[in-house]
């Protein structure tokens, strides 16, 4: 029988070699049997679409207008989607999405179109939070990145576009991923996921298959298959915080310009030379932190704290909002010497090295 005669309703009896040559008994093929949509859909879809329902609703797409302001000037634009995270209207978002605009317009999911106001972003972690107001907005549960583990499911939502919801899934395909900001700076604690972000979702939530929000989407690797990135959403959190209270987030810095060097280790430790680093002091502000402190150029940075500086990241790294102001012990190569120091970080301005 031909596949052009054969008849779909009829069993099909399947011809089953004999190892001694012959035919033996046919067996009937097993057929799927027609059954309710609900019956199915699988595991899979079924946690992909209740993430989907329980988040999907706090999603907005935002529309950032920048210039216009002068007669003849045409205002540019810019999009991508945030999520609410409160009930009183604050919107997780990119910084990259809303930063320096004029104008925020956000769409709900159910159509409504309101102004926000921009609270504080925060280019150092891409970051930042807006706010509308004027009707209740059911937020988006955060959960816990520390518990995310490579291969649980990951479902990017976005709002592009003004169009609803848009879904991907995947997988967590890494943890503790750096990425390195527009400023320069290194992003630390980055989720990788499979999870494609199409254009319009930056900002949009990376949830798991409870609907808790376990990163903020922020950037893909376009010559790559599958690269895509997520703010974990502990960073987040902490962010979020620092910009709802105080505009912005604080970090130290030291007044100097510097540089990664490498450092030779002992004689013959060929291997070990390679991983070792410090942080060369190129010029000194006057006036600054490093000055006060007594270092001077040519100095290598090799501790902190109490914590090994290898580069220019560890040191961004550890110039947090809780060392502002407070003296700290610092280790610097002064050859042929190591000499200790101790200096008090100012707060970092925004065109700052550190």
């Amino acid at each position: 029988m031909s596949l052009a005669t054969l008849d779909w309703n009829e069993p099909f009896i399947e011809p089953v070699s004999d190892p001694t040559g012959g035919v033996a008994t046919s067996v009937e093929a097993a057929r799927p049997t027609a059954t309710d949509d609900d019956h199915l859909l699988d595991a899979y879809s079924n946690a992909v679409m209740g993430a989907v329902d329980r988040v999907g609703r706090s999603v907005v797409h935002i529309e950032a207008k920048y210039g216009g302001g002068r007669r003849g000037e045409r205002p540019r634009g810019g999009t991508g989607s945030g999520f609410v995270f409160t009930s009183s209207g604050y919107i997780l978002t990119n910084s990259h999405v809303v930063h320096e605009a004029d104008r925020l317009d956000v769409t709900l999911a159910d159509g409504n179109r309101l102004r926000a106001d921009l609270i504080g972003d925060d280019p150092e972690t891409d970051l930042a939070v807006i706010r509308v107001l004027g009707e209740p907005i059911t937020p988006a549960a955060l959960g816990d990145s520390s518990k995310v583990r490579v291969g649980q499911v990951a479902i990017a939502i976005g709002h592009p576009y003004g169009f609803q919801s848009t879904v991907t899934a995947g997988v967590v395909s890494a943890l503790g991923r750096s990425l390195r900001a527009a400023s320069g700076r290194l992003i630390d604690d980055v989720l990788q996921t499979d999870a494609a972000l199409n254009p319009g979702n930056s900002g949009g939530p990376l949830v798991d298959s409870r609907g808790l929000v376990i990163g903020v989407n922020t950037a893909v690797i376009l010559p790559a298959q599958g690269l895509c990135f997520a703010i974990a959403v502990n960073t987040a959190k902490f962010v979020a915080g620092r910009l709802i209270r105080d505009g912005r987030v604080r970090r130290g810095r030291l007044g100097v310009a510097v540089q990664t060097v490498p450092l030779p280790g002992p004689p013959g430790d060929r291997a070990g030379a390679s991983k070792r680093g410090g942080v060369l002091i190129m010029s000194v502000e006057p006036g600054g932190a490093a000055e006060r402190a007594g270092l001077e150029e040519g100095d290598v940075i090799i501790g902190l704290d109490g914590h090994a500086v290898g580069g220019i990241d560890d040191l961004h790294r550890l110039l947090t909002d809780d060392r502002v102001g407070v003296k700290i012990p610092l280790r610097v190569l002064r050859r042929p010497e190591i000499l200790a120091f101790t200096i008090t970080p100012e707060e970092s301005k925004p065109s700052a090295q550190e």
